[in-house]
């Protein structure tokens, strides 16, 4: 017996939450730095030791911005997944790695509340697959990425 549901045809649609999600959550980093203030973010990473550190401010918070709206949107995510996965990386191994895996730290509960701990890496490792997901799986459906390459071919024609 066959039934009219496709589980194929719902599986091509399994991208867009993570692009959704994954592109959201790059512009929403980035948008704190902005509205935290550039400088403050360049102070930061300064005193990680990180070189050039307001060039290295403004490149991680536009690439935060653009690359995250490229996810989201579904264009070009296999080059914008090599910087967003650089600043995963730097981000887990400078900031995060000291805190362990868990990106949730129940510390102790009070009377204003549950108190968490820093996050851990665990989020960032979550992004690359994220990523990575995308890279290897395609954009999916609703992406500007099966439109830029059909306009490719038009004019090639």
């Amino acid at each position: 017996m066959r039934t009219r549901f496709d589980i194929s045809e719902l599986q091509r649609w399994s991208t867009v939450p993570l692009r959704l999600i994954v592109g959201y959550g790059f512009m929403a980093h980035g948008y704190a730095k902005i509205m935290n203030g550039p400088d403050h973010f360049a102070d930061s990473i300064q005193a990680l030791g990180v070189p050039a550190p307001h060039l290295m401010a403004w490149a991680t918070i536009g690439f935060e911005l653009l690359g995250g709206l490229a996810v989201l949107v579904g264009a070009y995510i296999p080059a914008m997944s090599v910087p967003l996965a650089v600043i995963l990386l730097v981000a887990a191994m400078t900031v995060h790695r000291p805190y362990g895996f868990s990106s949730i730290k129940l510390r102790d509960v009070t009377a204003a509340g549950p108190q968490f701990g820093p996050p851990g890496y665990e989020t960032n490792l979550l992004y690359i697959a994220a990523l990575a997901t995308l890279v290897l799986g395609g954009s999916g459906p609703l992406a500007l990425d099966a439109r830029i390459r059909r306009s490719g071919r038009v004019k090639s024609q």
